[in-house]
């Protein structure tokens, strides 16, 4: 790519800044792809839910509690396994190749849900289509933020998170759309199939992005890398100044234990413990009981099934809104702030669900409550917590070990989603309505793991934030 366009000294400084922001602009665009396969894949299975439970004879599957817990959990413990292969892929055969490969799963994975035609083959084909999901949750946050910069980092990665919430979004509407539209059996399919649509974008938009600088200069092609950073920062000076940062990392590196050693030091399995324990926090708010099962709450309610799913949109405009507001905020205040901010109202917003659908009569009235409680939960996790999430998964580790241990952290944070997911409809069938009063209790937990273990990363570069957790930890 770097033969087939000017020299950064051969252009006007206007010009570099505007061919950077472009290819910037294309390259974050394309690898967001995967995250709104990931965000539609993951919202989609709220509308699908209601038709697969009913009987084979009528179109559906015929899931009970059981099998409804492990349709939706089947994405996510193979988006467990996608994060953690990615990490090792990532690291070995670079960024842009695992996206490319991760497109083809996403495509694969659609089809198969699409035609399953018995509930086996449904989890075979959802297990397949979560790695696609999970390896596309721990690779594009690594590579926006080493193709962006330290000065448009922040921005940058967090709209992986709403590429995320604008495909639940997409994915609410199309199915209240399809439900209200087409009175077909079997609508859940087309409902799945349309995933492979972004599958196909990443796919077709992989031949046109750079490798990432710093995965290329880990492997000692400094040429490489000083052609990509040419293309991509506003100035040649800029781009020399970064290329000699990555060389002075290389150089240290050099003295460095190998990675099997550097795994084994106290500071770096403190930093995946806390990444680990981030996942956690960002799972057990409960956000993806809301995004997988928000329609089958508001049902107990009394609404029906078409009103359901067309109040379900709200949860993808509230969490597109808060995204932006996010975006916003992760640039003007500290990560621990913001992370601290939203568990807070978190807590409070699950103990008022819990009070709503434990002592107010069932009628419309709790209804539009159960609602507002949830989209209030929705604005603070998607604006505070799940930005805040992605962004420290793409800063946290050290470059030596970043995609396999950002791949081990996103992968226990999907197994913390998947426990969510299969233990919910179980817990509200057994517990009922006091279930939110125990993610309230887990909340607080997290509140205070937050405070006194997560340090501040705002304001530093990648290798300013691992030369400070070397001291820190």
């Amino acid at each position: 790519m770097a033969s087939n366009t000017l020299s950064a000294a051969a252009q006007p400084r206007g010009g570099q800044r505007a061919s950077a922001a472009r290819l910037i602009f294309i390259s974050v665009l394309v690898a967001t792809m995967g995250a709104l396969a990931f965000g539609y894949d993951t919202g989609i299975i709220a509308g699908a839910l209601p038709f697969m439970t009913l009987p084979v004879a009528e179109g559906g599957l015929g899931l009970n509690a059981v099998t409804e817990g492990l349709v939706t959990a089947s994405l996510i413990v193979g988006a467990a396994v996608g994060s953690l292969a990615s990490g090792y892929c990532s690291d070995r055969f670079g960024r842009r190749l695992t996206l490319r490969l991760l497109s083809v799963l996403f495509i694969a994975g659609a089809l198969g849900t699409a035609t399953a035609p018995s509930i086996t083959l449904m989890v075979a084909a959802r297990f397949v289509l979560g790695i696609a999901v999970g390896g596309g949750s721990a690779t594009v946050p690594v590579f926006i933020a080493e193709i962006a910069g330290p000065s448009r980092r922040a921005r940058l990665v967090s709209r992986n998170e709403l590429m995320i919430v604008s495909g639940q979004l997409l994915a609410y509407v199309l199915s209240a759309l399809m439900a209200a539209l087409m009175h077909t059996p079997g609508i859940w399919r087309y409902m799945l199939a349309i995933a492979m649509v972004p599958g196909v974008l990443l796919l077709i938009g992989t031949f046109f992005v750079p490798a990432s600088p710093r995965w290329l200069a880990a492997k000692g092609r400094m040429d490489d890398a000083e052609a990509v950073l040419e293309q991509l920062r506003d100035s040649k000076a800029d781009a020399d100044r970064e290329l000699a940062e990555l060389k002075a990392q290389n150089e240290q590196a050099r003295h460095r234990p190998a990675v099997k050693e550097l795994l084994r030091q106290g500071w770096v399995i403190k930093l995946l413990l806390i990444g680990i324990g981030l996942g956690f926090t960002a799972q057990l708010t409960g956000v993806n009981a809301f995004m997988y099962y928000t329609p089958i709450i508001l049902k107990n309610t009394g609404m029906g099934t078409n009103a359901a799913l067309t109040a379900t949109i709200g949860n993808g405009v509230v969490s597109v809104i808060a995204t932006l507001l996010g975006i916003w905020a992760i640039g003007r205040y500290g990560r621990r702030h913001l992370l601290m901010t939203g568990l807070v109202v978190v807590v409070l917003m699950q103990a008022a669900l819990g009070c709503v659908l434990q002592f107010m009569p069932q009628n419309l009235s709790q209804s539009y409550a159960a609602l507002a409680c949830i989209l209030v939960f929705l604005l603070f996790m998607q604006m505070c917590i799940s930005p805040v999430y992605w962004l420290l998964m793409s800063e946290l580790f050290p470059v030596q070990v970043r995609g396999l241990l950002t791949g081990t952290a996103v992968s226990m944070q999907w197994l913390f989603n998947a426990s969510v997911a299969f233990a919910f409809p179980l817990a509200i069938h057994t517990l009922g309505n006091p279930t939110f009063f125990v993610f309230a209790a887990i909340n607080i937990g997290s509140l205070v793991f937050v405070f006194f273990c997560l340090p501040e990363t705002r304001g530093k570069s990648l290798e300013a934030i691992e030369k400070h957790m070397k001291k820190a930890l």
